[in-house]
């Protein structure tokens, strides 16, 4: 496994994602269990996502390489990140798991996830649980500590650009990686654009 690497605090000036980035907080203060703090902050999310909000172009700019996570909010403490997660067209991630929970809306265009049961058993092949595909303004928890393995990737002909929320400093956290065919797992840490 590789080692976290240092948490360094982000707070955005966009005036939704802080309101949204201390509503959090304030969920995360409560002490709820997590599938009532992922509910909670879809609720959140979605109410964010429906007002409306605008980031900038340099917050929802494709990499041509690769996917690229902006983050928008890291707590200082580490316990929560919010990020901007974008996929140009074609582009996609490794099927990978996260660790912490997760709730990811869509800022615009449409993001395709296939799911897999989270393996018990190392080195044997993956269970696909289906795909859905999620358009501007739609929310899904996308992960809990005990159900986080999918693979990403942009489903249209424009760049897709998700609203990430997530249980930890996703930039710095540790997370696997997994070949579906064998169930062989890799460390890797989604360093931050």
């Amino acid at each position: 496994m590789t080692a976290q690497q240092e948490i360094v605090p982000v707070q955005s000036e966009v005036p939704a994602i802080a309101a949204l980035a201390q509503t959090v907080e304030d969920l995360i203060g409560q002490g709820l269990d997590e599938q009532a703090l992922t509910a909670a902050v879809r609720t959140e999310l979605e109410r964010t996502l429906a007002e409306g909000f605008e980031l900038p172009a340099e917050q929802v700019a494709p990499d041509p390489v690769r996917y690229v996570m902006y983050p928008l909010h890291v707590a200082a403490d580490g316990s929560f990140s919010i990020a901007s997660a974008v996929w140009d067209v074609g582009q996609g991630t490794p099927v990978h798991g996260h660790e912490t929970w997760g709730v990811v809306g869509i800022y615009s265009g449409v993001e395709v996830e296939t799911r897999y049961e989270k393996p018990t058993t190392p080195d044997v092949p993956l269970v696909g649980q289906g795909t859905d595909e999620w358009g501007a303004g739609q929310v899904t928890v996308c992960c809990t500590t005990d159900d986080d393995v999918h693979q990403v990737r942009c489903g249209g002909d424009q760049p897709v650009v998700g609203i990430h929320v997530y249980g930890a400093d996703i930039g710095t956290l540790p997370r696997r990686s997994y070949d579906p065919e064998t169930g062989a797992v890799h460390w890797f840490t989604s360093r931050w654009a």
